[in-house]
């Protein structure tokens, strides 16, 4: 099936354009969610991420497990969102889990994915060195994670300032 995967940088607009193309799917729709909430501040943008989706949407939280999160959205949805693959890396990071088996997996899921699907990510590697090791080192694994989403995804947009640019 299609596969779209949205970049860009921090409220440029990239979770409101996946939604939107998900949106014309008739039918039900899933929404992976990988943030958690910590903290208050946290928790009130995930309620109002979940109050702006609306009836036709399931939310499954998925921090860590994403991909089985997609094969489970696919068997009881028509489409599917997943926002964002940048907070599932850290929650990866965080957990020391080894990565790259974790984003091969991720590849596998998009590309076998039977359904429409949507996948957000911040793209991080347009700013400043970041000042620490573990920020340089997030930074470089989100690029890497990135480009093998990328690579396998059927559409590939960049969101600045609200309007999309189609790379792929």
């Amino acid at each position: 099936m299609i596969s779209t995967f949205v970049l860009g940088g921090a409220r440029s607009g990239k979770s409101r354009h996946a939604q939107g193309w998900i949106e014309v799917v008739e039918g039900r729709l899933a929404y992976v969610a990988t943030g958690q909430a910590f903290d208050d501040e946290m928790a009130a943008r995930i309620a109002l991420h979940r109050a702006d989706r609306g009836e036709r949407w399931t939310t499954i939280e998925a921090p860590l497990d994403l991909t089985g999160a997609i094969a489970r959205a696919s068997r009881e949805a028509d489409a599917i969102l997943v926002d964002c693959l940048t907070l599932w890396l850290s929650n990866l990071m965080m957990a020391e889990m080894t990565l790259a088996p974790q984003f091969d997996a991720l590849c596998r899921a998009i590309a076998d994915c039977p359904v429409p699907l949507a996948l957000v990510a911040n793209e991080v590697g347009l700013g400043l060195v970041p000042e620490t090791p573990l920020g340089r080192a997030f930074r470089d694994e989100a690029g890497r994670l990135n480009q093998q989403v990328a690579a396998v995804a059927d559409n590939v947009v960049f969101v600045a300032a609200g309007l999309p640019l189609k790379l792929k």
